[in-house]
């Protein structure tokens, strides 16, 4: 039987989650194993969003709701987006409650973009902007980021990086991998391309709350960019509800109509009890996420302290997300032969090479485990390099 031939561009391994599937394995023989590989918080949801789900469940909130979403969500989601971010729009024409950020990026892509389409991403990037985008028939063009200059867009390569085929960018701020808050003067930069070559900017901030030094700004709120911008964000990482598979988007409201049809073809609706809980934590869990990013901060301190104290691994201090990148072409081996040194001694990380082809000299490290866990993982790492 033949398969689609877009997917002749899409590696079946090595990627996020087929790392994550091993070290499950592993688990399963009884090995014990630090999971940095995965962006997994490791707390529990907010305990009144759990409750609000119980009671929804118990009151027969079990079917379909409204494609776009239940009126509390979509309205607690403008209240937190206005708050937080400036971020202003029509809870009832301007947005979509997805089956997580996942589904609306790929939602995205469908409605807004035509096969052979190029798209611009910043090298590193989250891994299903590529592979949403190859198996839809979309070209990606990469232009690479360096921890030398602390992962700020380099605009001037971004120009370049424009063709006559080019018909969108994709950004991501605070950023998975690197914890890169992206600079108001950065994206200025980007808003002005975007403008100038007609360019739909997709705007990842599914880490906005997650900043520990700096400010998270949202493109859509610049000059002439609310008619050009779609805002990707979730409940996943904010309340630590990453299985409940909530998610959303801001889109002007004449492309809602074809988002909405693309969005009910994938998952209908999300799942109704499930927005009932989510409403609640837009609402009132504030507290529990400033709580968990407070965790956050500390930990990646006590990482970037601990991995400054080995040898040949280059590390900037991320502003947000909960990650470190990592460079180690200094440890004179390849970064998918340090995971897998390091996955023999029961620690998970990621090669950079899941998020770009400028990051084989990388290393994703997530810090969402306990400090007891990231104690353990630095003294593993440095195990292993004292080996090198």
């Amino acid at each position: 039987m033949k398969i689609n031939s877009n997917f002749s561009g899409i590696s079946l391994e090595g990627g996020l989650y087929d790392i994550f599937n091993k070290t499950l394995l592993l688990e399963q023989a009884g090995k014990k194993i630090i999971h940095k590989e995965i962006g997994k918080p490791d707390f529990d949801s907010p305990p009144a969003a759990k409750e609000a789900a119980k009671k929804a469940l118990d009151e027969g909130f079990v079917h379909y709701t409204s494609m776009i979403g239940i009126p509390e969500l979509r309205h607690a989601i403008a209240k937190k987006e206005k708050l937080s971010n400036g971020t202003v729009f029509d809870p009832d024409k301007e947005i979509i409650i997805t089956a997580g950020a996942c589904e609306a990026i790929t939602c995205a892509l469908i409605v807004l973009f035509e096969p052979g389409d190029e798209i611009i991403v910043p090298s590193p990037y989250f891994p299903v902007y590529y592979e949403s985008a190859v198996m839809l028939g979309l070209n990606i063009v990469e232009f690479p980021l360096s921890i030398d200059n602390d992962f700020e867009i380099d605009t001037d390569n971004l120009r370049a990086a424009v063709t006559d085929r080019t018909r969108g960018i994709i950004i991501n701020t605070p950023s998975n991998p690197t914890g890169k808050i992206i600079s108001l003067e950065s994206l200025n930069e980007v808003a002005n391309i975007a403008r100038q070559k007609d360019l739909i900017v997709i705007s990842d901030e599914t880490y906005d709350q997650f900043t520990f030094s700096g400010a998270h700004y949202s493109i859509r709120n610049l000059n002439d960019m609310q008619d050009r911008t779609i805002v990707i964000n979730s409940a996943s990482k904010t309340f630590s509800m990453t299985g409940w598979r909530i998610g959303y988007l801001i889109a002007p409201a004449r492309y809602i109509p074809y988002l909405s049809k693309a969005h009910q073809s994938f998952s209908t609706c999300a799942t109704s009890f499930a927005q009932k809980g989510a409403a609640v934590a837009f609402n009132d869990c504030q507290d529990f996420t400033k709580e968990m990013v407070k965790e956050f901060k500390a930990r990646r301190d006590l990482l970037i302290d601990g991995l400054s104290k080995l040898e040949g691994i280059e590390c900037n201090k991320p502003e947000g997300a909960f990650y470190l990148f990592p460079r180690i072409s200094k440890l004179g081996i390849s970064a998918v032969e340090f995971c897998d040194l390091l996955l023999d001694h029961g620690l998970a990380i990621a090669p950079g090479s899941a998020f770009g082809r400028s990051s084989a000299d990388y290393v994703r490290m997530s810090y969402a485990c306990s400090q007891e866990d990231l104690r353990e993982a630095i003294d593993i790492i440095g195990r292993v390099i004292d080996k090198l």
